[in-house]
């Protein structure tokens, strides 16, 4: 069984198998997690990236690359709906797609944020009970799936749901 825990902290500096980028379709780095995900693992990922999904990916899908000079081996790129556009089924979708993708790479240690809660608008405490929705039902050989809080409020919410 799958061990869903919290930390407040920063997503490229987690000692994982693999680390979730919420991306955006055209996988070409931005800016929120995005951004420091490419600014700390360096230019190969985004190497990476053009080279595996020269056509981006489409919203509610995943796919994975280097990590660069991250602590992770690898990270798996979702890319999330952005709030008033796209679905809830697409944002659940991300993080069933990221753990199918995590255990064709036989991945055990999982670093997530929370997709489409940045930038994208999405309220956080659906972006919460989406995440742990699939985590709860996941059939998977993740052994640990860690939200990565970006600051004590955003923290205290996931440890609230969890």
């Amino acid at each position: 069984m799958m061990e869903i825990t919290a930390v407040e902290g920063d997503i490229t500096a987690q000692h994982v198998d693999a680390i979730v980028n919420a991306a955006s379709n055209a996988m070409r780095g931005g800016g929120g997690v995005d951004g420091a995900i490419h600014r700390a693992g360096g230019p190969a990922i985004l190497a990476d990236c053009v080279a595996r999904f020269p056509d981006g990916l489409a919203t509610g899908d995943a796919g994975w690359t280097t990590a660069g000079a991250l602590p992770a081996r690898w990270v798996i790129h979702v890319v999330g709906p952005v709030h008033g556009v796209g679905t809830r089924e697409q944002l659940l979708s991300c993080y069933r797609r990221a753990l199918e993708v995590a255990d064709e790479l036989d991945a055990r240690t999982v670093a997530f944020p929370l997709v489409s809660a940045g930038v994208y608008g999405w309220p956080k405490d659906d972006a919460i009970a989406c995440a742990l929705e699939v985590f709860r039902s996941a059939r998977t050989s993740v052994s640990e799936a860690r939200i990565v809080a970006f600051g004590r409020p955003t923290y205290d919410a996931v440890r609230a749901q969890l």
